[in-house]
């Protein structure tokens, strides 16, 4: 892979960042080419076998206790570009950039990627949540993910579902899944009757989705006999201070082992 970043290839048009800004999310085809995705399966597959950056807290279960010696649920590595760095200078992640400006009519602040897999015949569902429960109260955001398949994706593998409109809401109550304080993953702890005007898109390899951080979004379990590799592009503008505090409980609700060792790696920096 060069490390000289190639040219966007993705134009939106006014309908595409009409349809986002009115329904928090968006299918955008063709991030990538078929070649490249081959090469992002290798990168990705040697991620995840190798368990990178869990010693660091970037590796664990999203929807497990992430024990040692216990099959993982949903198994999830944060900022696999910080180990891959050549992540940076794809086709995808130029265009994912361009897709950011695109929509906000100005270049992103900042960007980083996670990664998440859901094992061939068991991995989880990710249950209903909002992206910015994970994230800091105290600050205002306007961020987004693109989400892109590394095969053909539908619902039978885990294709996510959104809400439409539901990103014009407040951050809604959550708590770690299942109610498991061990659990860094999130789920709503309500059910809300907008759920049931949720929509599924299924991908090909290569397409992705964009969704707003306060979009309501879900991906069923993968029941197929291929793994489900999808690759999450980040991006937002400047955070700031909110003006009117609030609070985010079911944080400190969480008491992990991914913590724990994130915790353990900092200390010993």
């Amino acid at each position: 892979m060069s490390l000289l970043s190639p040219a966007p290839t993705v134009q939106l048009t006014e309908a595409q960042v009409r349809f986002y800004h009115d329904n928090g999310y968006l299918v955008v085809r063709g991030l990538t080419t078929v070649e490249e995705v081959e090469w992002l399966r290798e990168v990705y597959d040697e991620l995840f076998d190798s368990r990178t950056g869990r010693e660091r807290g970037d590796q664990f279960d999203l929807a497990g206790a992430d024990e040692e010696g216990e099959t993982a649920k949903l198994p999830q590595i944060l900022n696999p570009s910080g180990y891959r760095p050549e992540l940076k200078h794809t086709l995808a992640w130029a265009n994912a950039r361009q897709v950011m400006t695109a929509l906000w009519g100005q270049e992103p602040a900042s960007q980083g990627d996670h990664a998440i897999l859901k094992p061939a015949g068991y991995g989880a569902p990710t249950p209903w949540h909002q992206d910015e429960a994970y994230w800091d109260p105290t600050l205002d955001y306007c961020s987004l993910s693109i989400w892109m398949p590394l095969q053909d994706v539908d619902e039978r593998s885990g294709c996510l579902h959104f809400v439409p409109g539901s990103h014009l809401q407040e951050v809604l109550p959550h708590r770690p899944i299942g109610g498991d304080s061990r659990v860094h993953g999130l789920e709503l702890d309500c059910s809300p009757p907008e759920l049931a005007r949720a929509v599924s898109c299924p991908l090909a390899a290569g397409d992705c989705t964009v969704h707003h951080q306060r979009t309501l979004h879900y991906a069923p379990p993968n029941e197929s006999d291929v793994p489900r590799r999808a690759w999450i592009l980040m991006g937002g503008l400047e955070a700031k201070p909110l003006a009117e505090s609030r609070d985010f409980p079911w944080q400190a609700q969480r008491h992990t082992a991914r913590s724990e060792r994130a915790r353990a790696a900092e200390a010993g920096a």
